[in-house]
């Protein structure tokens, strides 16, 4: 397998790993799993986030149904408070783009370690049984591909979990948008990280989901340049 992706162009095997992320993101079934990935970065950059500015953490849960949700205890309102439901969204995107400027230096086992880093302090704090299964399984896979793969393979599963994390938020934010459409004229409130921040700034909700759009976007053009730069220089 290695000596096959090392004879690989590396215009040619960038293109095929961002065709394949591509599938992956937007195949239901396939996004249904790597969702998890997703969300798992996204419930921890609220966390880091809330330490940061002081909040304390009382745990993270993961769900089944691919969502998340983050304790931490502290003010209700205020700036910190806003730091850390805005956290959330942004979070696999910027993870991503800092991957992607790693990777751009040729350094992708560097990548699989931190994420490896960022899935052991989840690891930490996470509070329920299936939260516990898939850290368990994504830490588990970080370490088989650390430890076992090639550095052609470690290359390219750094650049599929970067471009999974990239396009992926973007999809997230769609998918809030249109869960907010459907609570529109039902009684249900809307408890989204955008909700949240509506109800705690007076700014609407669809703002604040545009506002990670265009951070979400953004990241993932950047991180694109960078990687095509690299590949092709």
């Amino acid at each position: 397998m290695s000596a096959e992706l090392a004879a690989v162009p590396r215009p040619a095997l960038g293109l095929a790993v961002a065709a394949l992320v591509v599938l992956v993101v937007s195949w239901g079934p396939a996004w249904r799993v790597a969702r998890h990935g997703v969300t798992l970065v996204h419930e921890a950059a609220h966390g880091a986030v809330a330490l940061l500015v002081g909040r304390r953490l009382a745990g993270i849960r993961l769900h089944s149904d691919t969502s998340g949700l983050t304790v931490s205890a502290g003010r209700p309102r205020g700036p910190g408070m806003v730091a850390t439901l805005l956290a959330g969204y942004p979070g696999p995107a910027l993870v991503g783009l800092a991957a992607a400027r790693v990777l751009a230096e040729g350094r992708a086992a560097l990548v699989l370690w931190k994420l490896l880093v960022v899935v052991v302090l989840v690891l930490l704090v996470v509070r329920n049984l299936f939260g516990l299964w898939t850290v368990l399984v994504a830490g588990g896979l970080l370490v088989a591909v650390t430890q076992q793969a090639s550095p052609e393979v470690q290359g390219v599963v750094a650049h599929a979990l970067t471009g999974l994390l990239l396009l992926g938020s973007v999809r997230a934010v769609v998918e809030l948008g249109r869960s907010r459409r459907r609570l529109r004229g039902g009684r249900r409130q809307d408890t989204s990280d955008a909700g949240q921040l509506a109800g705690l700034t007076g700014v609407p909700g669809t703002l604040w989901v545009a506002l990670f759009g265009l951070v979400c976007v953004g990241c993932t053009a950047l991180a694109a340049t960078w990687l095509w730069a690299a590949a092709t220089a």
